[in-house]
């Protein structure tokens, strides 16, 4: 990602291309860990790297319906 150590809740999700609602899902059911200073939320690079890594793959299915033809 970069060489900083921590992003904002708004930096983190621009950097995972996620919304705030999903991070904060993400964050109050334990999958991704976030961390206080003052007021401020931040997420370590490697948690969210960790998170995103952990997000399960998309599977590819073979369409067996015919094609319609045009």
């Amino acid at each position: 990602m970069t060489d900083r150590l921590a992003f904002t809740v708004q930096e983190a999700c621009a950097a995972a291309r996620i919304g705030r609602t999903a991070l904060y899902e993400a964050i109050s059911s334990g999958e991704l860990r976030a961390v206080k200073r003052g007021k401020r939320t931040l997420i370590l690079v490697n948690d969210l790297r960790r998170y995103v890594e952990a997000l399960p793959a998309i599977e590819h299915r073979i369409d067996a319906r015919p094609k319609m033809a045009a």
